[in-house]
């Protein structure tokens, strides 16, 4: 099973999908508490199960189960957005993401255009 199809149990089905030991290692609580983190109704049951990682998969879906409301929810995940600056620094020094994120810190806006002239390699943008 998919995290997802707990999710479903738990947003709008509310039928006990965990029935035996394979459903059971199946459940990923952290993909699931991240996914009801997203609403404000569910948040705080969430950080709860957070609080509380120490408990068996099959509580702390049960919790879940029974204390979330029926309601369709669905939302996109947050990703990190990655900057043009970063990527120019990284090639034009050579670093990585997180060496590039602290130089970038350090650069000037008129170095970072610099930078980005000189690794430049013409062309259509």
């Amino acid at each position: 099973m998919s995290p997802f199809d707990y999710l479903k149990a738990i947003n709008m089905d509310k039928k006990d999908v965990m029935v035996d030991d394979v459903t059971e290692k199946g459940y990923a609580p952290y993909v699931v508490n991240k996914s009801l983190s997203y609403f404000a109704d569910t948040v705080a049951m969430a950080n709860a199960m957070n609080m509380h990682h120490q408990l068996d998969k099959k509580l702390q879906f049960h919790f879940l189960l029974n204390i979330v409301r029926r309601r369709k929810r669905f939302s996109k995940w947050a990703k990190p957005t990655i900057s043009n600056d970063i990527d120019a620094v990284k090639e034009y020094y050579g670093y990585s993401s997180a060496k590039a994120n602290s130089a970038l810190r350090l650069l000037t806006d008129d170095q970072i255009i610099e930078i980005k002239k000189r690794i430049s390699k013409g062309g259509r943008n």
